[in-house]
């Protein structure tokens, strides 16, 4: 009888077994991918031997994973996370989960000194307030028309004389330097009605000057932040005030006090033209939202350094980037030469340092070909988010509550699964339908400029500034890139830096020959 009962269970044990086993094989094909992770230190060695190649190295591990998403262990394991390159799960961080997936204590921590509580360094009701704002302003005729007419101004009294200047003497340029000046410079014109004239001055000890360079110094001093494998340490030499912390704070000192400077003046201005600029219609909204003095000033402040943080350096990151795949792909220079001297031909009247909103929206091979290159590579390469409760995303990953999520735009147009086996070649050909036209896709799919209800709301002036320079270099100059630029071959290792933005390392240089005129 016992043989009986033991060979009437055995059937139902080697069937439980092999249930187990199927279960326990499924989870773990389930289970989210943590490539080059070791007990203990996590992927800290990885993370070190690939910190030169930092986003190439993101975008290798991605891509070998089953749903482009893959986990992060912190050393010790202090910290988890997750980094996806999955249209479908961005979507749910940045649109249908969306308040699940804040700025948050480890983004905030880190920028604060440098942009207070800003639009980009803030939740909540701060943030949505100031997004409230901007939303209404960027979406007005008046300040579109004052952004097209600064922007044509500083390119025909700033950088086109300059660049001749340069051109008649034969120098060499640092062509990505040049360009982070004309931003600064631009952007102070339209977000304050200031012009620092920082291009044309040859002052090397301007109150301008020092400011930029204490801002790019704080600016690399926050993404070094970032990048520590362990943030204790930075942490405590800014509590004990030691070391690149002590010199961060000098750099905020002077930080701060531009930013007060140009307070002061937009509050003793009473010229109904200074009304234009994008700060005092800022200041006008503020009156309404219960500040005192000092708290109206503190966040008059965070928004100024905010819109400096958006728009000095984020254009001229991505014009380098392009100036250095056109003259790797010299055919696709050609036929942007060639798109806006035909909208030259079809009247008297154009000009290329003078044309307007929709002369600019009908260029589609140059958007094309822009859009093509901020795909490869995007001025902001990677964002982050902190959890605020468990979650799980469409393809199952899990994220706990309290991990990072980021998310890569460099890594993500250089997945062969949402863009095909040319993934990584630069073919503006792909944004246009068969009649030319260009075809924008979703923002999920390419977040150069994020997504969902952080959408950049600068995003038309920022084509609107990188069409104009772009129209009026390639008209007046030839520009040779020094070593040749971006080809196909270059591009497999691309010479970017460290930093909150994927600037050039050692810049753009560059010659520059007048083209002739009939």
């Amino acid at each position: 009888m016992a043989a009986d009962i033991f060979y009437g269970v055995l059937p139902l044990v080697i069937l439980s077994l092999s249930v187990i086993l199927f279960l326990r094989r499924r989870h773990s094909q389930l289970k989210t991918p943590c490539p080059q992770s070791y007990p203990l230190i996590g992927n800290l060695i990885g993370f070190l031997r690939n910190r030169h190649r930092f986003h190439d190295w993101v975008s290798d591990m991605l891509s070998t994973t089953p749903s482009l998403t893959l986990q992060v262990n912190g050393f010790l394991g202090l910290s988890h996370g997750i980094c996806t390159a999955d249209p479908t799960n961005l979507h749910h961080l940045l649109r249908s989960n969306f308040p699940n997936y804040i700025k948050g204590h480890r983004y905030t921590s880190v920028l604060h000194e440098l942009l207070g509580r800003g639009i980009f360094n803030s939740d909540g009701h701060i943030w949505s307030s100031q997004r409230k704002i901007a939303s209404y302003e960027f979406n007005t005729k008046s300040l579109r028309t004052f952004i097209t007419n600064t922007v044509k101004s500083q390119i025909s009294r700033s950088l086109i004389p300059h660049l001749s200047s340069a051109a008649d003497a034969g120098e060499l340029l640092d062509l990505q330097q040049v360009l982070r000046k004309f931003g600064f410079d631009n952007i102070c014109n339209v977000a304050f009605g200031v012009d620092p004239g920082l291009l044309t001055s040859n002052s090397t000890d301007s109150n301008n000057l020092l400011f930029v360079q204490a801002f790019d110094s704080a600016v690399e001093h926050v993404s070094n932040r970032f990048m520590s494998p362990l943030p204790a340490v930075w942490k405590m030499k800014r509590f004990l005030n030691i070391g690149n912390e002590r010199k961060y704070k000098q750099a905020i000192e002077t930080v701060n006090q531009f930013a007060m400077d140009i307070i002061k003046s937009k509050e003793t201005q009473s010229d109904s033209k200074t009304d234009e600029d994008l700060l005092s219609r800022f200041m006008a909204s503020s009156w309404d939202m219960g500040f005192n003095d000092d708290e109206r000033r503190k966040f008059v402040r965070d928004i100024i350094i905010s819109f400096i943080l958006a728009g000095k350096d984020s254009t001229a990151t991505a014009l380098t980037w392009f100036f250095w795949l056109l003259a790797g792909h010299p055919h696709c220079r050609d036929l942007i030469h060639r798109e806006f001297s035909m909208l030259m031909a079809s009247s008297a009247y154009i000009h290329p340092e003078n044309l307007n909103f929709d002369e600019l929206k009908s260029l589609n091979y140059l958007h094309a070909a822009l859009s093509e290159s901020m795909r490869l590579f995007p001025p902001v390469p990677i964002n982050s988010r902190l959890t605020v409760d468990h979650d799980k995303l469409p393809d199952g990953t899990y994220v706990g509550k309290g991990w990072f999520a980021d998310y890569s735009a460099y890594a993500m147009g250089r997945m062969e699964k949402l863009w095909g086996s040319d993934c990584r070649e630069f073919k503006p050909e792909r944004w246009l339908d068969n009649n030319g036209v260009y075809q924008p896709l979703d923002q999920f799919k390419y977040p150069v400029f994020h997504g969902g209800f952080r959408m950049c709301l600068g995003k038309e002036m920022a084509y609107l500034q990188m069409k104009s320079v772009v129209v009026a270099i390639i008209y007046e100059f030839e520009v040779e890139v020094i070593g040749g630029g971006g080809t196909p071959e270059k591009m497999v290792a691309p010479p970017y830096t460290l930093s909150l933005l994927l600037g050039m390392k050692n810049g753009l240089p560059v010659r520059l020959k007048k083209r002739q005129h009939p």
